[in-house]
């Protein structure tokens, strides 16, 4: 056995006051850093029931190899005659194990470095651990944090235990991220690698803004309003959908707040981006209604309302058409996010036009009246043939009476 003192259980244990690091673990991973290191010592990486045992009380550690007692020996690896195994232990008997010290002359100083390797490494892991147990728990919340520098693809964000990383397509467009300024990210991500987990964090993601409203309004952290839906174009503009549990409460109000003191503090935060809270409604042509504004509706005709296929027609006045839009199509473009409609929108000129257009297309697609050929030998109703017969019959009652008339003037004639 190898005299160590109790230096290093005496670290252990504070080791694991410190940094949670279990004293056990410690141990244990020293003693397999002990038998690895005793078969490189002697060669061989495949050598069997070799083990490290400990005695903290003494401060004592030594590496012990088992083997089983025969008559003869025929793997002195394994094996150990009966006589040997007699002087470690006079109660042993053929077929049992006894345990023989292996530990090499000058092994004390191998002992010694496999611990603070050991030491070492189980310190990292356990700090990498608590930073990814940390920030597991912080992921989709919001944290704070500090610009630390800017590459040309990210930029870095001390975070406390680390640095986060918040990526281009993450970034506010036109946003100048000043080393040294405090900014509030959206936790993303967290991944583990080798060494401390990566934090993906995030400035232009839309659930920040659902995050900004559970801290700004108590309503909505107690549960009576309730964020239905958010559609975001960061840096630009976000529509969000409330609806409220209590009818007494107004959701849109209790967000915007008392002369708009919680919606100033939200924008402010995003950098003056708009915001537009709507009141959600099951009511999809209510809904669509509310998602297109601040632009005046006319009419919306639900086309489709199927499970994968959702669209909508919308007219407005003909002034309010690029407020319906929006600038590059950004209001109908967020309010179709918002609601999950496809929404087409038209001018009351233009929907009269395409009204207009499709009748004239529908007249002009009309086929022609085919005029019918009738044959005499073709069936015909029977009104078509009583008047044909009364026809026929009026033509030889007509006949027969200039065929008696000529013939009375014949017999005038001859007298």
């Amino acid at each position: 056995m190898i005299k160590i003192g109790t230096a290093l259980f005496e670290a252990a244990e504070q080791l694991e006051r410190e940094k949670g690091i279990s004293k056990d673990v410690l141990v244990n991973s020293l003693y397999d850093a002990l038998v690895a290191a005793y078969k490189k010592h002697i060669k061989d990486k495949d050598a069997t029931n070799v083990e490290a045992i400990l005695d903290e009380q003494a401060g004592e550690i030594g590496v012990f190899r088992a083997k089983v007692v025969v008559e003869n020996v025929e793997d002195e690896n394994t094996e150990i005659s009966l006589s040997d195994a007699k002087e470690i232990d006079e109660d042993v008997e053929l077929d049992d194990e006894v345990k023989i010290e292996v530990t090499p002359e000058n092994f004390g100083r191998v002992a010694a470095q496999s611990a603070k390797q050991v030491i070492t490494q189980r310190i990292r892991e356990a700090e990498r651990k608590m930073v990814l147990d940390e920030f597991m728990a912080k992921k989709n919340t919001l944290i704070t944090g500090i610009i630390q520098r800017r590459t040309d693809r990210a930029v870095i964000v001390n975070i406390g235990k680390t640095d986060a990383i918040m990526p281009q397509r993450e970034q506010i467009p036109g946003e100048y991220y000043k080393p040294g300024n405090r900014i509030r990210v959206f936790v993303l991500d967290v991944k583990e690698t080798s060494k401390l987990p990566q934090v993906i964090v995030s400035q232009a993601h839309a659930e920040i803004v659902r995050e900004l409203f559970e801290l700004e309004v108590p309503e909505i952290e107690d549960g009576i309003v309730e964020i239905k839906s958010i559609a975001r174009e960061a840096g630009f503009r976000t529509k969000l959908a409330v609806w409220s549990n209590d009818p007494s409460v107004d959701s849109v109000g209790a967000c915007i707040g008392p002369r708009g003191t919680r919606i100033q503090t939200i924008v402010g935060e995003l950098k003056n981006e708009k915001i537009d809270i709507v009141r959600y409604s099951e009511d999809p042509v209510e809904y669509i209604v509310n998602a297109l504004s601040p632009a005046r509706i006319i009419s919306v005709d639900i086309l489709a309302d199927e499970e994968d296929r959702h669209e909508a027609f919308v007219i407005v006045p003909d002034d309010q058409l690029s407020l319906a839009i929006g600038r590059e199509g950004q209001n109908v473009r967020l309010a179709h996010r918002l609601t999950g409609w496809k929404i087409d929108i038209k001018s009351q000129s233009q929907a009269q036009e395409l009204e207009k257009r499709s009748v004239e297309t529908d007249y002009t697609q009309q086929e022609p009246v085919e005029e019918t050929d009738y044959n005499e030998e073709e069936p015909i109703d029977e009104i078509a043939q009583e008047a044909l017969e009364e026809t026929n019959q009026m033509g030889i009652d007509e006949e027969d009476r200039e065929f008696e008339t000529q013939e009375a003037e014949e017999a005038q004639e001859e007298e």
